[in-house]
């Protein structure tokens, strides 16, 4: 059987609550009860789950969610080898098996049909019924299930059924305040607070244009790659041009508008 320690992580990663999030996810751990994170591209979901994984000590197995994704991708399936045939887990029966927090990211990109296998793992069954391989397996007592998505890009069609979102306690994630965005940027690069700041005007004045030419802000983690390029020597107007602009639109209004506010503030 895998190690639950080969999914531990070993070094605290940065992150910086907004508010009593820590807390709040402290206390659904406990009762293990299944959370869902929601909230833009790029402001931090994803970091959140690697901090507490690290915070409570438990393992934590990651799956990036895609269209492609078939339910024996999550669950596993038998494979042919020298021997015959062997059956593999998927992550989230490992993840179910070693009691570790299993993260679905961006969980709406998968099939609607694939993400049925979670239901029983998210009451009061803790199951995961393995048709193929004749098992029902229990979870594990410390076995936590763990979305996100973001649902400034859903639709109609790309959307979580009522009866799974019923099943899941929710966090609401957004960009950070303006002061503590900087204080993360700061410290995640380096970089000078006043720089920091900068770079932090420059993605608000994108933000500002969400719904307006833009159909996502500038993330925090964009951001952060700006504050990285110009650490590495690149100038602050290219950085933000490489990282920030760029990157999120190909609107030649929008991107001569970008351009504009950051020569303002670092012309």
């Amino acid at each position: 059987m895998t190690s639950p320690d080969a999914y531990r992580i070993r070094k605290q990663p940065f992150y910086q609550p907004q508010d009593n999030e820590v807390a709040h996810y402290e206390a659904a751990y406990a009762a293990r009860l299944p959370v869902m994170l929601k909230g833009p591209t790029g402001c931090g979901k994803s970091r959140f789950v690697e901090y507490m994984a690290w915070k409570l000590g438990k393992p934590l197995v990651s799956v990036a969610c895609n269209e492609d994704m078939t339910a024996a991708d999550l669950v596993g399936r038998y494979l042919l080898d020298a021997g015959g045939t062997r059956w593999q887990d998927g992550p989230l029966t490992l993840a179910a098996r070693i009691g570790a927090i299993c993260y679905l990211d961006e969980i709406v990109e998968a099939r609607q049909d694939t993400l049925v296998v979670i239901h029983p793992l998210t009451d009061h069954r803790r199951t995961l019924p393995l048709d193929k391989k004749g098992e029902q397996l229990a979870a594990h007592p410390d076995f936590q299930l763990v979305i996100s998505y973001n649902p400034g890009y859903q639709s109609l069609v790309k959307d979580l059924k009522q009866s799974t979102k019923q099943r899941f306690t929710a966090f609401q994630f957004d960009y950070p305040p303006s002061t503590l965005e900087v204080q993360i940027v700061a410290a995640e690069t380096g970089i000078a607070p006043a720089i920091a700041e900068q770079l932090v005007a420059v993605a608000q004045a994108g933000r500002r244009l969400k719904g307006h030419g833009l159909d996502e802000g500038i993330s925090t983690r964009l951001i952060v790659y700006a504050a990285t390029l110009i650490a590495q020597g690149i100038s602050p107007v290219d950085a933000c041009r490489m990282a920030m602009v760029r990157p999120i639109t190909d609107d030649t209004d929008v991107i001569d508008t970008l351009d504009h506010a950051i020569a303002a503030l670092f012309g």
